[in-house]
């Protein structure tokens, strides 16, 4: 009888807990998301380049190389609940960082208010990660992930809806006026768009100090991996995190489909305008990517692991991110940026799928090996930038050849998406072969 109790009090405390870490998913998507809504916004008050621009993606992903293993170091010594909480101080500091930011109207002291945040972001992913990965069985894992996942894109549609409402409102006028008026003018107008970050970044910055007081009273419970989890080959050969090549090939993996991620929410924005799409008409692009994604997690709630194995998702995931990158290339107009849209669709198990693939059977090396997958994150950093490289290098080629600026922005935006096809192609490898590959010497 009193099993029986336990078990119920201990399901009980796992539903709270995946409540909790559910809630903290939908903060770091709240403040992920906006950068689709802020790259357009730095460009035009900062003047800056399609390549300079994505370094707001660079500036909050970058973050998580420098800040993962740190992250991990600290989440062993203060435990899950502290250092979520110091998550949330850190991400408020971040936030209050725009204040100075918009005053002086300098683009490296906005890089560093998002890199800030992302710092704090670092602690709050390398904790909730493998603490709901493992907070139940692993061949669930991929839903209870996936139930983060619908947290994290709601939340993210909403920031990306709410930013785009408060920065590109009127961006269009404020352009057509840069060309026209005298510089002091100019300074005016830029001072005034600046300056509109300023009160909602205070209200982020309050409310995430707030939940990082509640944080540390909430019911988290301390969970560790099994014993009964950690294989024989684990606990009698392994003695280091480089003797798991499928822990190396998921590193790979995450770090491609998080640069691809990043493409499909944070360029729709810029590229519905280079098509020559208003700001007004643009601004919630971002939000049919993340309302795609958060479709395709509740189906996977649904159908994980009853009907759709972890394994089977990733590789439909992948195949869809191949024909949807080609749709891409193939079409123009508003059909293609319901392609980059529907990039959501291929992106959204991708995740939930990767981690347990990763994760499973790693035993005491599971924290390090989370580190390490949130890492990964800096895919995020560098592929975007290279997609804006590329829309720079080939818009400058076709201006040369005769091609008028903006047919010219507008051939360079889409044809640079090829750039998403290596990354989905890497993605079908690990989920056709490279998850199988526990040692270097013997597929497993």
């Amino acid at each position: 009888m009193s099993n029986v109790a336990e078990t119920v009090t201990n399901k009980n405390s796992n539903k709270i807990a995946i409540a909790i870490i559910a809630a903290l998913f939908f903060i770091f998507g709240f403040v992920t998301w906006i950068n689709g809504a802020l790259i357009p916004f730095m460009k035009t008050i900062n003047e800056l380049t399609d390549a300079q621009s994505y370094l707001v993606a660079s500036a909050s992903y970058i973050s998580f190389v420098v800040m993962a293993l740190p992250a991990s170091y600290i989440l062993d010594k203060i435990g899950y609940k502290k250092g979520m909480s110091l998550g949330l101080f850190v991400m408020a500091i971040g936030a209050l960082i725009f204040i100075p930011a918009a005053e002086a109207r300098t683009y490296w002291l906005f890089l560093t208010g998002i890199f800030v945040q992302g710092m704090g972001m670092t602690l709050l992913q390398t904790a909730s990660n493998p603490y709901i990965t493992i907070l139940g069985p692993i061949d669930s894992a991929a839903k209870r992930i996936a139930i983060m996942g619908i947290a994290n894109k709601v939340a993210g549609a909403l920031g990306s809806i709410i930013f785009g409402a408060i920065l590109l409102s009127g961006i269009d006028e404020v352009k057509d006026k840069l060309a026209t008026v005298s510089l002091a003018e100019k300074d005016q107008l830029l001072n005034t768009m600046a300056d509109s970050v300023v009160t909602p970044y205070i209200v982020m910055a309050i409310v995430l100090a707030v939940l990082g007081v509640l944080i540390r009273k909430a019911p988290l419970p301390d969970i560790e991996v099994p014993e009964d989890d950690i294989t024989a080959d684990v606990k009698d050969q392994k003695t280091s995190v480089f003797q798991f090549p499928h822990l190396w090939l998921g590193v790979i993996t995450l770090f491609f489909y998080v640069g691809a991620e990043v493409i499909a929410g944070d360029t729709i924005i810029s590229y519905g305008i280079s098509l020559g799409f208003s700001s007004e008409e643009a601004k919630s692009f971002t939000a049919y990517t993340l309302l795609a994604m958060v479709l395709t997690y509740a189906l996977g709630v649904v159908l994980i692991p009853k009907y759709l194995k972890q394994k089977t998702a990733l590789i439909i995931s992948a195949v869809l991110g191949i024909v949807f990158s080609c749709c891409i290339l193939m079409s123009s107009g508003l059909v293609s940026v319901l392609f980059v849209a529907a990039l959501g669709i291929s992106n959204a198990l991708v995740w939930p799928a990767v981690w347990p693939l990763t994760l499973e059977g790693l035993g005491k090396f599971t924290k390090t090996a989370s580190a390490l997958l949130v890492m990964a994150i800096s895919g995020g950093a560098i592929i975007p930038p290279l997609y804006g490289k590329l829309v720079d290098m080939n818009k400058a080629d076709l201006v040369l050849s005769g091609m008028a600026e903006s047919e010219a922005l507008s051939q360079a935006a889409t044809s640079s998406y090829w750039i998403l096809i290596p990354c989905y192609a890497f993605i079908l490898f690990f989920a056709l072969w490279g998850h199988k590959y526990k040692s270097w010497t013997k597929k497993s």
